[in-house]
């Protein structure tokens, strides 16, 4: 058998591979790696749609939580996973974030996007008792006494904060932490002075009284909160936020894709998906693989104002 006729019908063998792969997915349980820690907003949005999807397309999708590197660890994990559906990864506003800076090899070009989540402001947090009230009582002390306020953040570098300190010219001592889940006990402990996380992340010690909302990130309050000026009301004019969704590695077929789409609509639309979202104070945002690539690719460019 000569070469080309060798290679034709291994092409051929593997074209049929593929599109048997696709017609009969999924056959077996999905992965979903989680680039954050356990107990914080990223896993609850990855563990919740996991749950609410595994209905609809007739397989458990299992939870891994891989860290380190603000996201960079498990995204980049998730990038080099095979291309058959069957590893999914949160993707969060980091992965247009870290490559910029040069803190993560992999970007949105290796992965297919294939739907936004969740779309969330950002929140600015103190401890109950903190002798800080207002977005400007912190500011003040920040420009009275650069790098001593103790700032818990969730990732590093952190974007809520650099668009703080951009704006106001002022610095903060960013404390590192993996997640919100670890940055909220340093407030609450006293470890720190504030934190920047979403609703979601700490609705729980707001709701209790533990900690103290100073300022919300968002054109407009917001319902779950709706008690917290934004910052903008404050007279401090940044608006930031994070969002999250789900990707795949970037040669998973088309169709595949367009599977995974249509059972993340499908949970995103049930009643469950929307009770515990609201619950845990995320705001559900969906757009179509097509929209979130572009969605990544303009908040890529604004991020990158920012880094520069």
């Amino acid at each position: 058998m000569n070469t080309i006729l060798k290679s034709m019908l291994v092409a051929g063998g593997m074209m049929l591979a593929a599109g048997a792969s696709a017609a009969d997915y999924p056959s077996k349980n999905i992965r979903l790696v989680v680039p954050f820690g356990a107990g914080g907003g990223t896993d609850a949005v990855g563990r919740t749609i996991a749950n609410s999807a595994k209905d609809f397309l007739g397989q458990n999708i299992s939870v891994m939580n891989r860290t380190g590197g603000a996201g960079a660890v498990g995204m980049s994990f998730g990038a080099q996973q095979r291309a058959d559906g069957y590893t999914l990864t949160v993707v969060t506003r980091e992965i247009a974030s870290l490559p910029q800076m040069g803190l993560m090899q992999h970007d949105q070009d290796d992965f297919k996007l294939i739907r936004l989540v969740n779309l969330d402001p950002a929140v600015v947090l103190v401890a109950a008792d903190s002798p800080y009230n207002t977005i400007n009582d912190l500011i003040a002390e920040a420009k009275a006494n650069p790098g001593k306020v103790k700032f818990a953040s969730t990732a590093a570098p952190n974007f809520y904060l650099m668009a703080l300190e951009k704006d106001q010219d002022i610095k903060l001592n960013a404390i590192p932490y993996n997640g919100a889940s670890e940055a909220i006990p340093a407030v609450l402990g006293n470890h720190t002075d504030v934190t920047m996380v979403t609703p979601g992340e700490a609705i729980s010690q707001l709701r209790s009284g533990q900690l103290k909302a100073i300022g919300v990130m968002s054109q407009e309050r917001i319902s779950y909160i709706p008690d917290v000026p934004t910052l903008t009301e404050q007279g401090v004019e940044v608006v930031t936020g994070t969002w999250r969704g789900i990707g795949a590695p970037k040669d998973t077929p088309d169709e595949v894709i367009e599977i995974l789409g249509k059972a993340f609509d499908d949970a995103m639309a049930t009643e469950e998906f929307k009770e515990f979202m609201a619950k845990g104070a995320m705001t559900i945002h969906n757009l179509n693989a097509e929209e979130f690539t572009q969605f990544v690719k303009e908040d890529t460019v604004a991020l990158g104002t920012l880094v520069k």
